[in-house]
């Protein structure tokens, strides 16, 4: 069953001074956001929302939707709260249903949904991995096999998917997640390949540690201190207004990239010395 939280749509946006701005370049485009309970994701609602985005927003977290729909509202937006299991494909696709049979179309896709799991690989069943890839990687190609027919219809749309600088930069103990997170930047990758000249825009977003729930309890040393899940947001929503491909943030985690591209023996002595993996608390 869906709830539907109806809101005023944004209208003219004034200034302080009570003079017209200019429009905001995303006003009134159609966005889904998934994980959007918590973390990245809400946050990512909030700083669409803030751009005058329409939103559909998903997770399994049925009551933290309608009060992140209460504060979306307070931006003068529409919030359509669909609540979905990322994992179970059939959710998923009527996650989109529902959003083409409230507005039509969908301009923007926040693939975002994950889980932190973790396990050393000596000692992992094998379920632990298809739980990891389930909602890490899986969970993002349902969503594109959903939404892409619609905006290819369209020769419009953008796809954003919310990876991790595990995605690129292994780290020990982080084996279901890193995998997963491997499998879906290389899927986007060779998706914004496979779009190129249609009309969709895909974006990878690679954020380092982030200060969410999914690592509450997980204690990291100062080279990868956590970042505020904002900061993340207004990456993605820099990165949908400028159509970049691929984003890696902070600084320091773009650096650490780089070493273990041309080192990877110089970035293994990095991890074990500062311990980049952290300590469960």
């Amino acid at each position: 069953m869906f709830i539907y939280e109806k809101e005023v749509k944004l209208g003219e946006i004034l200034a302080h001074s009570g003079h017209l701005m200019k429009k905001p370049m995303l006003l009134n485009q159609i966005a889904i956001v998934t994980g959007a309970s918590s973390g990245i994701g809400r946050a990512t609602a909030l700083a669409l929302a803030r751009q005058g985005v329409l939103l559909a927003i998903a997770s399994r977290n049925t009551m933290a939707l309608k009060t992140l729909a209460s504060e979306i509202s307070s931006f003068g937006c529409e919030a359509l709260v669909i609540p979905t299991d990322v994992t179970q494909q059939g959710q998923v696709d009527r996650l989109v249903e529902a959003v083409i049979d409230h507005w039509g179309h969908i301009d923007i896709l926040v693939s975002n949904a994950g889980q932190y799991i973790r396990a050393p690989i000596y000692r992992m069943d094998p379920s632990v991995m298809e739980q990891s890839m389930a909602v890490n990687f899986f969970g993002g190609v349902y969503a594109v096999h959903a939404v892409l027919p619609h905006m290819l219809a369209r020769s419009s749309g953008h796809i954003v998917f919310v990876s991790s600088l595990d995605g690129k930069f292994a780290l020990p103990g982080d084996a279901p997640y890193v995998a997963a997170k491997f499998a879906l930047t290389g899927f986007g990758a060779t998706l914004r390949q496979e779009m190129a000249g249609k009309g969709i825009i895909v974006t990878t977003v690679l954020p380092g540690r982030v200060d969410t729930p999914m690592i509450q309890n997980l204690h990291v040393p100062w080279i990868s201190a956590k970042i505020p899940p904002e900061a993340v947001a207004r990456g993605i929503v820099r990165a949908i207004r400028r159509r970049q491909a691929e984003v890696i943030l902070p600084f320091n985690g773009s650096l650490l990239y780089y070493i273990s591209v041309f080192s990877p023996g110089l970035s293994d002595w990095l991890t074990r010395q500062f311990h980049l993996q952290g300590w469960n608390i």
